[in-house]
Formats: structure tokens, sequence, C-alpha cells
């Protein structure tokens, strides 16, 4: 036996407090929400990145460049 469901929603503000990468926000109906996680090597890596450690200069550099303050 198959349903079938037709709606029409009209939202007119919709408040998120938080959401977070394994949330899902549903709007609506849904028959079956298949969790999917893919995991790609994009950079063709052979081996594991090398441990982060501290600068060998006395400065504390970002690891993320950053821009001077204005």
């Amino acid at each position: 036996m198959n349903f079938f469901v037709n709606q029409n929603i009209v939202i007119h503000q919709l408040r998120v407090e938080g959401i977070s990468n394994s949330s899902v926000l549903q709007i609506g109906s849904a028959g079956i929400i298949k969790p999917l996680s893919n995991l790609y090597n994009t950079g063709t890596y052979t081996e594991p990145a090398p441990e982060l450690g501290p600068p060998d200069t006395g400065e504390i550099t970002p690891f993320v460049p950053l821009a001077p303050p204005t």
C-alpha cells in the first residue's frame, strides 16, 4: 500500500537556537531519513600528516594566517 502526502508549507519566521553537524532540521514529512557520512582522500595522501608541535621561535605564531588589526 502506498501513501502519497502533498503539502503546502508557508513559514513566516523560523528561529533555530543551535544546530550541529549531526543535526537534522526537518520541515514537513519524510518517509525515511537515512544518515550518510562520507570521508574522501581528495589529496591522494598515502601517510598521516606529521604531528603539530610548537614553533621553533620564541614568538607565538597562529596556525591560520590572520589579517592585522585595524
